[in-house]
């Protein structure tokens, strides 16, 4: 009967989470999607705030410490196949484009220390991950992210500019985070 209930109650809260429930809009509805890739234009764009954790190497993290850069988000676990194939791609968009004042933030999610500062070494990623076990950091970011791997776009406003709710690769996300760095500061 435990089990049961338990289930029952896993499932209404991830159907809330998926729903975009909990006081929440869904703010993907006012913008476009194109074959898993939300754009926003900027008057539709979700602001992010409140967002700090702690991070894999050691110390802290604050979101708003990054304002005025355009911050790219991915969302990822040692654990996951596709994580591990973007993991490339994201590194090299990363280097390609930290000199426009756009910065690179994971967030590793149900994964142990020892495994994802492994894949982090194994890849030669250099942007720093924060790490959310439980994922709870996640939701504040986004409350309909249910989907891993997937990488929030960031104004220099703090505001979700793009979504893409699976999978990247560098020719796909480096033009997307060009065109949003390039924006005219708000």
């Amino acid at each position: 009967m435990r089990r049961l209930a338990a289930a029952t109650v896993a499932a209404v809260l991830t159907a809330g989470v998926l729903s975009g429930c909990g006081g929440e809009e869904n703010w993907a509805k006012k913008c476009t999607t194109t074959n898993l890739v939300v754009e926003c234009e900027a008057a539709q764009r979700p602001l992010v705030e409140d967002v700090t954790g702690e991070l894999l190497g050691g110390g802290t993290y604050e979101l708003k410490a990054d304002r005025g850069k355009v911050v790219v988000v991915n969302f990822w676990g040692s654990w996951c196949a596709p994580c591990r194939a973007e993991a490339d791609d994201l590194e090299k968009t990363y280097q390609a484009t930290k000199a426009r004042d756009v910065t690179f933030l994971g967030v590793d999610t149900r994964d142990d220390k020892d495994s994802a500062k492994a894949f982090e070494r194994a890849y030669q990623i250099t942007y720093q991950s924060l790490y959310d076990f439980e994922g709870r950091v996640g939701l504040k970011f986004d409350v309909t992210q249910s989907s891993i791997p997937s990488t929030l776009i960031l104004d220099r406003e703090g505001r979700i500019a793009a979504a893409i709710r699976r999978a990247t690769t560098a020719d796909e996300l480096q033009p997307l985070v060009e065109r949003i760095a390039a924006e005219a500061k708000g």
